[in-house]
């Protein structure tokens, strides 16, 4: 292109390129200066987008001067088209309002700062940035293309709006708005307050450093909004106090440090809200997270600390191979068991057995117990009616084994029980002149404890229903005594 080509705009940003000075074209009044009313600005602070190629391909430089293109506020017409091209220079368009979509497809770039402007759209999937690429308080309608992008240092989104027109309106888009897929970012990935009307997409994406969420609107109602399967984070992702209307899927994402959905709204209701299975993460946090409307699916998951009321969970959930280590805050059993009775395939024992051990681990064996029950009396729900009744049996006399105390109340009332009845209606003796002086409370005693022999119960031969009755008692004793023999063995384990 020709020099001589070139308005007074471009000339100033022209002259200005080979020692990256910054030209700036705003008036100073902010109404004026707002990019969204950039396509009325005239020619004074409009480029074309082919003068601005053509310094970055092939832009001249001056000896001892680092060359730059650092434009402010300036109206980008026709397209911005870089494809494929290795400029070694940062750029900077910041404040400026682009008639078209900028196209970056397979670009070289050292650095890239686009913050504050307005564009209908970026297609820069497979770009190359040696050093940072900024994309904070922007207003974009149409796609943001950046699968497959690497980026050596931090990627910054902070407070942009994605698919949203000038007007307030949604933008109607048939592709995720949000393109992320399978980028390498060396550094952070900083999206405070992004505003996302449409699909975000994170497949497959590498974030070295820690994911930031703040406060982000994510809003695909009906469809999905978070796709972020298998992501890799380095550290932590940070996402208080997020709104995500529509699926949130991150299956198989790998985040060692804090998942921290704190006073977070997710919502998807008729469809699965949060798809979180086969993930490994150090720590979840839903501490003050309104509750979750629509399913749970955390299938397979490994999480560390689990920190969440139980009031946050919705009513179908899916926890069958969910493995945790703590859960907090520390709540009765009685609280966190109406959870697993949600759980959409029914009766999961492993569910069980993992509140079980969450509970050991803290020293809690009382409430490991009332999970166990409970997993004793959810699963007689799934057997055959003849097995049924031994269940109701076993429950109400010793609860499962897990209640010793209440099989010493059955003890010491069936001791009651007999010793009334052979006191009142002496049994005769076996051998007349050899049997012992009777005792009723020994007699019965006898007959309840199956190791110890007080010499009663051989000695004598109760006739008619009280033989009858000695046979209940000894195979109640049988089965009170076992269980309270359990439970003290629990209880000696564990000094």
């Amino acid at each position: 292109m020709e020099i001589t080509e070139l308005t007074p705009a471009e000339r100033r940003v022209w002259d200005a390129f080979p020692r990256g000075v910054p030209v700036d074209f705003r008036t100073g009044v902010e109404a004026e200066d707002d990019p969204e009313t950039g396509a009325g600005w005239g020619p004074e602070r409009t480029v074309r987008g082919e003068v601005l190629r053509a310094l970055l391909i092939g832009g001249r430089q001056e000896d001892g001067e680092a060359a730059a293109l650092r434009v402010m506020g300036a109206r980008i017409s026709g397209t911005l088209n870089v494809r494929y091209a290795t400029a070694e220079y940062a750029v900077l368009l910041a404040g400026c309002h682009f008639e078209q979509a900028p196209n970056l497809y397979g670009a070289q770039l050292r650095q890239l700062n686009l913050s504050n402007s307005v564009f209908p759209g970026l297609a820069a999937a497979t770009i190359r940035i040696d050093g940072v690429l900024r994309l904070t308080d922007c207003r974009i309608s149409g796609p943001v293309r950046l699968g497959g992008s690497r980026i050596t240092q931090a990627l910054f989104f902070d407070r942009t709006r994605i698919g949203v027109n000038a007007d307030g309106s949604t933008a109607d888009n048939d592709e995720a708005v949000l393109q992320l897929n399978h980028v390498i970012v060396g550094d952070d990935m900083w999206m405070p307050a992004l505003v996302v009307h449409g699909e975000c997409r994170l497949d497959g994406a590498a974030v070295t450093g820690q994911v930031l969420l703040n406060d982000a609107e994510l809003l695909n109602p009906g469809a999905t909004a978070l796709q972020a399967e298998t992501l890799t984070v380095g550290t932590d992702v940070h996402a208080m106090r997020i709104r995500v209307e529509g699926r949130t899927n991150v299956r198989g994402s790998r985040i060692p440090g804090q998942l921290n959905l704190a006073y977070a709204r997710l919502s998807n209701p008729g469809g699965v809200a949060v798809r979180a299975g086969s993930c490994t993460v150090g720590e979840l946090w839903l501490r003050e997270a309104a509750p979750i409307r629509g399913r749970v699916n955390l299938r397979r998951a490994r999480i560390d600390l689990i920190h969440a009321d139980p009031a946050v969970w919705p009513r179908d959930v899916r926890l069958d191979g969910l493995t945790y280590t703590t859960l907090l805050p520390r709540l009765p059993a009685e609280q966190r068991l109406p959870l697993l009775g949600r759980e959409e395939e029914g009766y999961v024992p492993y569910a069980y057995e993992q509140l079980t051990a969450a509970y050991r681990r803290i020293g809690d064996d009382d409430a490991a117990r009332t999970v166990q029950l409970a997993k004793q009396r959810t699963h007689r729900a799934t057997l055959p009616g003849y097995a049924r009744v031994w269940g109701y049996l076993q429950d109400v006399t010793v609860g499962y084994g897990f209640r010793p105390v209440r099989a010493a109340a059955w003890l010491f009332s069936l001791l009651l029980i007999g010793s009334l009845a052979y006191g009142l209606h002496r049994p005769p003796p076996l051998k007349v002149g050899e049997a012992p002086p009777f005792s009723a409370f020994f007699y019965t005693l006898d007959l309840l404890l199956p190791i110890i022999d007080f010499g009663q119960e051989k000695a004598f031969n109760p006739q008619g229903w009280y033989q009858y009755l000695s046979y209940l008692l000894i195979a109640a004793g049988w089965l009170l005594a076992t269980t309270i023999a359990a439970g003290i063995t629990r209880s000696v384990s564990r000094q």
